[in-house]
């Protein structure tokens, strides 16, 4: 039962030094600072439910997506959750279209992240407010309420409602048996957690052997920033893992077009299922004439953690630029957005892998990834969802690894709730961690 007027809107930014380990390290961003710009929204409603929303980033720049959640806060205040619920694709355009604040975006960099916060903390209320996790909420949800969610401007050219509706309505054909076969085996998981750019060799071997110990098949190493370096540690976990697990590479847009051809063609021998990112995010054609080089030699192209809305998915898609399509559950407008790129990577017949990691982002992704097999996909052939561990003891509802696969969660809610000792102390740059931390550089 959806109740209550949203009364408070409040965001803090939570930042984790990530960096002082080499935690998240790649070829582009060397430091990163795992952090979220960390929304929760309060209504007047007797149960005393909050939703509580996260965006991603990297430390330096989350007080500026701070800054635009509180820009957009107004479009959210004194909206009755129902209203919301009610019309929520009407609900996603105001925020994304707001007459002055889409200047700085549109649907794109900090604008669209505050979105995501924002949209994502609805989710979360309205699935607690339910009394279902998100993934089933979506799951249960009619497919004509599920399309009443999605803005289809700028994509009715590969995906109209019709379009929508049909691959919905087919994904109802074995949905049961498909959710009680995700409740009782997961979703297939693979690893980055061993193979950041900024460990050494043998915290490599370490992590490695540890993974293989835990069930893990399925890993991905950091490349771009040196070739012999890349084909030394390449070498390293090929040997660990054998030739028979999958290995996936990550260059994070570190390559311009025909050195990611010519660098790729270096690394093949390590047969790779994939490279992820090899150049801009924003070069289309780029990734198409990666893909046309690559595929001969049996390596795909993945990409979308740094896409910037279901626009440059729908483009991806008709270039053929893509083998494997990357949903981000912060870069993109929420499961709003999200839904759209499912839909139409489903039309496509491209295997959706998201990207997960940082600060809650696997605990976000798995509701959409679960939702997409039950209701969507129906199909898990070349298939699955990254897995980082790091950070997920900050949060009430953390992920479940079982078997290398993501057990899907039973919690009421969108899983984004942090603790709350965990957010005062790493609240940035007033949090216990910080003041010690900066009070150190000083000196």
């Amino acid at each position: 039962m959806v109740r209550g007027r949203i009364s408070r809107l409040s965001v803090r930014d939570v930042r984790f030094p990530t960096s002082l380990g080499g935690h998240g390290s790649d070829a582009m961003h060397t430091d990163p600072d795992y952090s979220a710009a960390y929304v929760v929204i309060e209504t007047d409603a007797e149960d005393g439910i909050k939703g509580c929303g996260i965006t991603f980033t990297l430390g330096k720049g989350t007080e500026v997506v701070v800054c635009a959640v509180n820009a957009l806060a107004h479009h959210v205040l004194n909206k009755d959750l129902k209203d919301i619920v009610g019309d929520f694709r009407g609900f996603y355009r105001q925020l994304t279209s707001d007459g002055q604040l889409r200047w700085i975006g549109p649907e794109k960099g900090v604008v669209h992240l505050a979105t995501a916060a924002v949209l994502n903390a609805v989710w979360d209320l309205w699935a607690k407010q339910e009394g279902k996790p998100v993934w089933k909420l979506l799951v249960d949800m009619d497919p004509r309420t599920l399309v009443s969610c999605i803005d289809f401007r700028y994509i009715t050219d590969v995906l109209t409602e019709e379009d929508a509706l049909e691959i919905l309505q087919k994904g109802q054909v074995g949905k049961k048996e498909r959710e009680k076969q995700m409740l009782a085996q997961g979703y297939p998981a693979y690893t980055t957690s061993c193979a950041w750019l900024g460990y050494s060799d043998d915290t490599l071997k370490q992590l490695c052997a540890q993974a293989l110990k835990d069930g893990w098949t399925r890993f991905k190493v950091k490349v771009g920033a040196d070739l012999q370096d890349d084909v030394r540690r390449c070498q390293i976990i090929r040997d660990m893992i054998g030739l028979e697990k999958t290995l996936m590479m990550d260059a994070n847009q570190r390559w311009d077009v025909p050195e990611a051809v010519e660098w790729m063609s270096k690394l093949a021998k390590f047969k790779p299922l994939w490279i992820e990112e090899p150049t801009s995010p924003d070069d289309i054609l780029g990734h198409a004439t990666i893909s046309k080089a690559l595929v001969p030699l049996g390596i795909g192209i993945a990409t979308g953690e740094q896409c910037h809305n279901r626009v440059i998915f729908k483009q991806l898609l008709q270039a053929k630029a893509l083998q494997f399509l990357q949903i981000d559950s912060c870069r993109l407008g929420s499961v709003n957005e999200n839904l759209s790129v499912l839909l139409m990577a489903k039309k496509f017949e491209i295997p959706v892998c998201p990207h997960a990691g940082g600060v809650g982002l696997c605990e976000l992704v798995q509701h959409l990834i679960i939702f997409d097999y039950i209701s969507v996909s129906a199909s898990l052939e070349n298939r699955m969802c990254e897995y980082v561990d790091h950070l997920h003891e900050h949060f009430k509802y953390p992920v479940m690894i079982q078997r290398a696969s993501y057990m899907p969660p039973k919690d009421p809610g969108y899983s984004t709730e942090m603790k709350e000792e965990s957010v005062k102390k790493h609240q940035y740059p007033d949090g216990e961690v910080w003041k010690k931390l900066l009070a150190a550089q000083e000196n």
